[in-house]
């Protein structure tokens, strides 16, 4: 009789564990009441801009990598509070007859967190440009060219840093005679930075 009724008993069980009130009691209990968290490829979305169009054989210009960070989100900056902390970078893959000549970085701004509270953090939020100053060369190729970059971030939110990523991005340009006529491309980009920036 007791071998038959722990048999019974066992078989409620198996219906009961596998049945969507348990899943329900496990959400109400707090089993699962933690908020899905996106991927870390997901809270920046990078939109890549050229300043000039064409660009002359012997001539500079620049591309910039606006970077839209999720609300609630942040990265460190490009040069964070602490050496344990992930810097974001901006990393061209030049084709032949292409030089960097410099990266830019903005400055970031102080803010405190919950995981560090006494001390302040220094962070890009909402959204950040990245600049490349580039050289092209004499003999580059003429025509259409895109330049393969690589943004690496690491994004927190109050309590929680995802994965670093490396998220890839194109600039696309067009590469003129040394002479031709450019035209300036968006100025809200490429403006000066300010003094100390």
């Amino acid at each position: 009789m007791r071998f038959r009724f722990a048999l019974l008993l066992f078989a409620i069980l198996i219906i009961l564990l596998g049945s969507p009130l348990v899943a329900r009691w496990s959400r109400l209990s707090g089993a699962q009441d933690a908020p899905a968290l996106p991927s870390a490829s997901a809270v920046v979305k990078p939109h890549t801009y050229v300043s000039l169009e064409p660009v002359p054989r012997g001539s500079e210009f620049q591309v910039g990598v606006v970077a839209e960070i999720a609300r609630g989100f942040h990265m460190n900056s490009h040069q964070p509070s602490d050496k344990y902390l992930i810097p974001t970078t901006l990393t061209p893959q030049l084709p032949a007859g292409f030089r960097l000549v410099d990266t830019i970085y903005p400055a970031g701004h102080q803010e405190k967190f919950s995981f560090s509270p006494n001390k302040p953090l220094d962070v890009y939020t909402e959204k950040v440009t990245l600049r490349l100053r580039l050289a092209v060369e004499k003999d580059a190729p003429l025509g259409a060219v895109a330049i393969p970059i690589t943004l690496r971030y690491q994004a927190c939110n109050d309590t929680t840093c995802l994965p670093p990523v490396k998220l890839p991005v194109d600039a696309k340009l067009s590469v003129a005679a040394a002479g031709a006529k450019a035209h300036a491309l968006h100025p809200e980009i490429f403006a000066p930075a300010p003094a100390g920036k």
